[in-house]
């Protein structure tokens, strides 16, 4: 079983959105995601999606969005990113409309194999001496309790031969890749890996992948990956 990560689809399938506007690597994205994805993955391996999957603003809006995974093989694991509208429901209703093989995390955690996946979407972390404004420090510290919630459930389910992975929507850290209670939460349990996106363009600062507190984080999002999958483990 092998484990890739890919996100930041940005899927509008049934209301049609031009992604190119946004540069050339967005130019038939989808098709070289396709190609890679169709090379690469096999039945048994998992495919985390950590973020902003889908444009939709409503669960019927974003049906064909999930749909469109169908044709791809593999495991698919995914948690809300900050443009993903249409998982404003319950959890029990986004699952209720998911695909075969397609798993959705929130607040809790997911075991496939020996795999065990958790994770939560988090918030942009302060930089270096600027204080967040009070909304967003709001949010900031709710996402640490959800992604407390999350470990903690992981940590009930997972097996002393299981490995564990992480998805995040936005970097865990600052554009300095400077520690934070994010990673100091994950860094507690001693996961194998963790995965994020969120981050888009090519004049933003980037590392593909980043080690704190013993944990190795892999950057995602698709049009600064090239469009390919990135492999992260095999069990």
């Amino acid at each position: 079983m092998k484990i890739f990560a890919i996100s930041d689809f940005h899927l509008s399938i049934s209301n049609p959105k031009p992604m190119d506007i946004f540069g050339h690597i967005w130019d038939n994205y989808l098709e070289s995601i396709e190609k890679d994805w169709e090379k690469k993955v096999s039945d048994d391996d998992i495919v985390l999606i950590p973020g902003d999957l889908s444009w939709a603003m409503t669960l019927d809006g974003v049906k064909s969005d999930l749909e469109y995974f169908n044709r791809f093989k593999g495991y698919k694991v995914i948690i809300r990113g900050n443009h993903d509208y249409w998982w404003s429901h319950s959890i029990s209703k986004v699952r209720s409309i998911l695909p075969q093989k397609m798993y959705a995390i929130q607040c809790d955690a997911v075991k496939i194999g020996r795999a065990v996946i958790c994770g939560s979407r988090l918030w942009t972390t302060p930089e270096p001496g600027r204080k967040q404004e009070a909304q967003d420090e709001t949010i900031y510290n709710r996402e640490k309790i959800r992604l407390q919630m999350s470990l903690e459930e992981a940590s009930k389910i997972r097996q002393p031969e299981d490995k564990l992975y992480v998805m995040l929507h936005f970097p865990p850290f600052n554009s300095k890749f400077l520690p934070s209670p994010y990673t100091d939460i994950i860094s507690s349990f001693s996961p194998d890996a963790a995965v994020y996106g969120h981050l888009h363009g090519k004049d933003i600062r980037v590392s593909y992948v980043t080690e704190i507190g013993g944990v190795k984080y892999y950057l995602t999002s698709c049009d600064l990956v090239g469009n390919k999958l990135v492999y992260i483990d095999e069990i």
